[in-house]
């Protein structure tokens, strides 16, 4: 069986495909499905598709390319992440990518950001989901000096460098890969996923975003989690039961407050 680690099903694009999709999902032995929040004014719908539907959970968080919304506090996360429903912290992170204009030294108010949910995390016990995009050096730099790694997470969407999939191992974290993965143009993503521990791996479709190889281009769905999870098991020789059966035991032992 398969675990989606992360999927973004609050979003529009599924407004109407709830029913097909979770169909879907039982077609292709996907068991559990974590919807992550980018924002707290949509944290309510991504909540509520945790508590309607029992594979389906839920973080809270504030993704880091996310301007002119509310500013979360740690109290504020604490207080939303006391919930069963709510496993995690994030999706936070840093994404230097669009600067628009601005210096890395205007990226202030990211770090700050990234700093907060940190703190929330190891006050709550429930890990993190951590976004980096253009911003590897200040993104490990951060987990190692506020202590990140008491928390433990998950570097979400990985498309780094070996180099910086050791070190983020280094402080504790689990790598997830996504239908990146399984593109022709991802060489040197494919020859970190042969590298990385299956003991420390995850795998993910961030739906709506990036559909695998052969649904390229198309909306993603967390049935299709199962290519990533086929793709990983041919890069690195493995049956794919053996490569479907360790992600999904990493996910629960990650996330912990998930009663399996």
């Amino acid at each position: 069986m398969f675990v989606d680690s992360h999927c973004h099903l609050d979003f529009p694009d599924f407004a109407s495909r709830m029913p097909e999709l979770l169909a879907n999902m039982r077609d292709n032995q996907v068991t559990h499905a974590l919807c992550i929040s980018v924002t707290l004014e949509a944290f309510p719908n991504v909540l509520a598709l945790a508590e309607t539907h029992p594979n389906l959970y839920a973080t809270v968080g504030v993704h880091p390319d996310t301007e002119d919304v509310s500013e979360p506090s740690v109290e504020q996360l604490v207080a939303l992440a006391d919930n069963p429903r709510v496993v995690g912290i994030g999706e936070t992170g840093l994404d230097y990518y669009r600067l628009n204009g601005r210096s890395i030294a205007d990226m202030e108010w990211q770090r700050e950001r990234f700093r907060v949910h940190i703190a929330a995390a190891r006050q709550t016990g429930k890990p993190l989901v951590i976004h980096t995009r253009a911003s590897a050096e200040d993104t490990l730099r951060l987990m190692a000096e506020e202590q990140a790694g008491e928390a433990g997470g998950v570097m979400h969407c990985f498309t780094e460098t070996w180099d910086v999939a050791k070190r983020a191992l280094d402080l504790g974290f689990h790598i997830s890969f996504s239908g990146i993965v399984t593109f022709k143009s991802a060489a040197d993503l494919q020859e970190t996923a042969k590298k990385v521990p299956l003991d420390r791996m995850l795998i993910e479709t961030d739906s709506p975003y990036l559909a695998p190889v052969p649904y390229r281009g198309k909306t993603n769905q967390p049935a299709w989690v199962r290519h990533v999870g086929e793709c990983i098991a041919t890069l690195r020789g493995l049956p794919l039961e053996q490569v479907a059966e360790q992600t999904t035991d990493n996910f629960f032992r990650l996330f912990n407050k998930i009663e399996r």
